[in-house]
């Protein structure tokens, strides 16, 4: 099995780069476990609350329980992974069952933050983009899918977004192999990461 990380400030393009690494693998051999799906349940603090939480600090992911996942996936045994709803910051009742696979990414900002994880991991990617591109598409992402309004997000971003990143995720580039510049825009990245899954995917 091939680990991937693939982390990055919040808005760098991860998920579009992601995606375009697969879309053109003539295999479904791979499985993408989304950071984002083991954010804390908060259904024990009310709505307000919820509101003020920080969002953006290693604290607020299971980190454990993706942890204890990874080590499953390598067992080769599978597992259920979690869904959150970032609308009323809860986990959802229903999971996914996960099998273990040929490749398999985590993806999201913090996954390079905690050395544990990272020493579990094959390869590991840093999708680096300019601030004020990742401060638009996290107002455009939040306002769309989040149901956020301008004013909470702007807010957000300047309270915890913008300081949690230059005291733990900016610094995490460190542990990547490869940092990736323009995300889902650089092809050269994409085709030769593309290329050593191929590889892969034919043992």
């Amino acid at each position: 099995m091939l680990l991937m990380g693939i982390a990055g400030g919040t808005g760098s393009g991860k998920s579009t780069f992601v995606r375009r690494i697969f879309e053109n693998l003539e295999s479904n051999d791979f499985v993408i476990i989304p950071q984002d799906n083991y954010y804390r349940d908060q259904s024990h603090l009310s709505f307000e609350q919820r509101q003020k939480l920080n969002f953006d600090h290693p604290n607020s992911i299971e980190f454990d329980l993706l942890i204890e996942h990874i080590k499953l996936l390598k067992a080769g045994k599978s597992f259920e992974l979690p869904h959150y709803s970032f609308i009323t910051c809860t986990r959802k009742k229903e999971t996914t069952t996960i099998h273990p696979n040929k490749v398999v990414v985590v993806e999201g900002i913090m996954v390079l933050v905690i050395q544990e994880l990272v020493d579990l991991m094959d390869m590991k990617f840093y999708v680096d983009a300019d601030d004020d591109d990742r401060f638009i598409r996290c107002v455009k992402r939040d306002i769309e899918e989040r149901a956020r309004t301008f004013e909470s997000v702007v807010e957000r971003y300047y309270k915890t977004v913008k300081p949690m990143h230059l005291k733990f995720i900016e610094p995490s580039k460190k542990m990547a192999d490869l940092i990736i510049p323009h995300g889902g825009e650089n092809k050269v990245a994409i085709d030769l990461i593309a290329s050593r899954i191929k590889v892969e995917l034919l043992q």
